[in-house]
């Protein structure tokens, strides 16, 4: 075993336990995008693939290194299985709760949510429990630190791949065929044969579903493009739910048209400068320059629907040299445009998917909060005016909305309704700026506003709604049948109670990150993989100054793990908001990541001294799946809250620290004679 640590073997080991990490990352990325792009209404439950990740992940880690070697055998096989039961059996996770709303105009087909969900979290979790498996042999035949290391650098080869991918809108089958190469290295001559079947299988499917006609990828969506019935008309369908349709300007103009509303309504306005949020395939935009605009600026946030305007929409408006395409969020265009438009329209601007496998935000969900509306009215010229249309299904999202206008222009905005709930509401500056054959009125009591802390404009109360609990409690009951089912003792976890915490804490506090950034700069992809990409940089700063140190102050680490958390939370949104861009830039990094160095400093000097690096890593994982589930706390609380949970789960990671010794794991294997792991912690390895 030594040998294998130091010399060559070392070496081969190191690099085994990247690729295997990477896979791991990658294999989640993925899963997280294809099964919510064809599960239909997973892509609002994103999240659900990512805990059952963290699930298998655990496990994967928990169970002895010399147990479990059939899982290594058929690794392959459940992903293989989860790839064809989705393709060849179509499934929906079907939503009828009124407390919060879903997006969709599709049939309820395929299998109910009681067997959906359950067989999907499952499915994942042996996924990732397999790859889990893999890692977890390579992680333990290293010392801690060093194991940990090539970990991250691991996560981020597979992060930055996946990333990559989503930039060139590469389609399923290159992420089929690229987890296949990994697993294949992985299992070596000796699983070649029992791995390339599955893989083979699962590679067909995927290109089968590629070589469909119509199909394509963007950062966000399986996008299918069908012709129309009528003359130059295309249905844009996304995640399997039917999205935009391209028409030509005739229907778009014909008379009682919602996309006419915001010009008929404000017949004194002079429509110059028009712009329109949620672009699109460029309906919009043709509209506005139909109605003399003499600039439009068209921000769409996804590359490939604006993509396909450009090259189909019969009215060619991006073909116009009046037209300025922003691929960008909305929101984040908003605050930082300096231009004065006559006319701003929100068009359509309800996605189908979160913004990541870790929250509960949804791409769109920033444009619909009071701090935006008034961003909006920020960025109107006098005299100008708001619009915003949409199928919004239920009267209390209408009045949510219209209540929000009432309130920043001080005045009730103008309604109009259409079948199916669609309703557009336009808002002069003041009363005079519009024109109304009905003024909105409210159907009934109306919902406090959605805000920056709090954008769950889809969600009526602040509460956690039943379809919600229902699964969380599922998931949990999985998680003990699981953890008891492969043979884990749960000593095993509870010795570790100090780092299950700390995963939980982790865990949310990048959630909390990932919210801010898609707060500060909007809710991209882009920005996404960027955040992640500098989490997974910062715990590996962390690594790297804990590798040269030959002991850490803890006490000193967490005071200043709670001091900067404490500035985060003092720091109001609204301020960081306010500064220039750089300025904006290194405030949003500095309040993201200082807790997250802290922390993970304390977490690798606590890892360093484990008797069993291994068990304590798979504990900690297995706390982030709990941290997952607390995620949806903020639902009732707001995310800025969210940073006193974190802030008690590391005090209470601490107190543990502090009176159970986490050095006695050290210890206690300097007395048996097994002192690589442990000199090795306590001082910089070679290599």
């Amino acid at each position: 075993m030594e040998q294998t640590r130091t010399g060559h073997g070392g070496t081969s080991v190191r690099w085994r336990l990247l690729l295997s990490s990477a896979t791991m990352l990658f294999v989640e990325l993925a899963l997280i995008r294809w099964a919510g792009a064809n599960v239909v209404h997973l892509s609002y439950f994103s999240n659900f693939v990512l805990l059952g990740s963290f699930l298998g992940i655990g496990i994967g880690f928990l169970i002895p290194a010399a147990r479990g070697q059939w899982i290594k055998r058929w690794a392959p096989f459940p992903l293989a299985l989860l790839i064809v039961l989705v393709l060849a059996f179509p499934v929906q996770v079907r939503q009828s709760s009124t407390q919060v709303l879903y997006f969709t105009a599709v049939k309820a087909t395929g299998f109910p949510q009681w067997v959906t969900l359950p067989v999907i979290f499952l499915l994942v979790a042996v996924i990732m429990a397999a790859i889990g498996k893999i890692t977890a042999d390579y992680f333990r035949r290293l010392p801690p630190l060093d194991a940990y290391r090539y970990d991250l650098l691991g996560s981020l080869t597979g992060t930055v791949s996946f990333a990559l991918l989503s930039w060139l809108h590469a389609p399923s089958v290159v992420w089929g065929v690229l987890a296949a190469v990994a697993f294949l290295t992985l299992g070596g001559r000796r699983n070649a044969l029992r791995y390339a079947v599955p893989l083979t299988a699962m590679v067909a499917v995927l290109l089968v579903e590629t070589m469909t006609t119509g199909i394509s990828w963007s950062p966000y969506y399986k996008i299918q493009l069908t012709p129309s019935d009528s003359a130059g008309s295309y249905r844009i369908s996304a995640n399997g739910v039917p999205h935009q349709t391209i028409a030509p300007l005739s229907v778009l103009t014909r008379e009682n048209s919602p996309y006419r509303q915001a010009y008929d309504q404000t017949p004194a306005n002079p429509h110059r400068r028009v712009l329109v949020i949620g672009a699109g395939n460029g309906n919009d935009v043709a509209v506005a320059l139909a109605h003399g605009a003499q600039r439009v600026d068209a921000v769409e946030i996804d590359p490939r629907l604006q993509q396909i305007g450009a090259q189909l929409h019969p009215a060619k408006p991006y073909d116009d040299p009046r037209v300025h395409v922003h691929i960008d969020d909305g929101r984040a265009f908003l605050e930082r445009t300096k231009n004065r438009y006559d006319l701003i329209v929100l068009a359509l601007p309800d996605s189908l998917t979160l913004v990541s496998g870790a929250s509960n935000l949804r791409l769109e969900s920033y444009l619909f909060t009071q701090e935006a509306f008034e961003a909006a009215r920020d960025n109107l010229a006098p005299h100008g005016a708001f619009a915003m249309y949409n199928y919004y299904r239920t009267p209390w999202l209408v009045d949510r909305f219209a209540g929000s206008l009432d309130d920043i222009y001080g005045h009730a905005p103008c309604m109009t309704t259409f079948a199916k709930n669609a309703a557009v509401l336009v808002a002069g500056m003041t009363a005079s700026d519009q024109s109304c054959k009905q003024v909105w009125q409210p159907s009934g009591p109306v919902p406090a506003a959605a805000t920056d802390d709090h954008p769950f404009p889809y969600l009526l109360h602040r509460t956690i709604p039943g379809f919600y609990l229902g699964v969380l409690g599922g998931i949990l009951l999985v998680t003990l049948v699981s953890v008891r089912l492969t043979g884990v003792r749960i000593r095993r976890v509870v010795r570790y109670t100090d780092m299950f915490l700390m995963g939980a804490a982790f865990m949310l506090l990048e959630t909390k990150n990932v919210i801010g950034f898609a707060l500060y700069f909007g809710t991209t992809w882009l920005v996404n993989a960027l955040v992640f990409i500098g989490v997974l940089l910062a715990v590996l700063g962390a690594v790297e100054v804990r590798r040269r140190l030959r002991r850490v102050n803890q006490l000193v680490l967490q005071l200043l793990l709670f001091a900067s958390l404490a500035v985060a939370w003092l720091v109001p949104v609204q301020t960081v908001l306010s500064l220039p861009f750089l300025g904006r830039l290194a405030a949003a990094i500095a309040l993201a990541f200082a807790p997250i160095f802290f922390a993970n400093l304390i977490f690798s000097d606590r890892l360093a001294l484990a008797a069993d690096p291994t068990s304590g890593f798979g504990a900690n994982l297995l706390g982030s799946m709990v941290g997952g589930l607390l995620e949806y706390l903020a639902l009732v609380t707001g995310y800025q809250a969210l940073l006193l949970v974190v802030a008690l789960l590391y005090l209470g990671a601490c107190v543990i620290m502090r009176f159970a010794g986490p050095r006695s794991g050290a210890r206690s294997m300097l007395k048996r004679g097994d002192t690589a792991d442990a000199a090795v912690g306590s001082r910089s390895p070679a290599g």
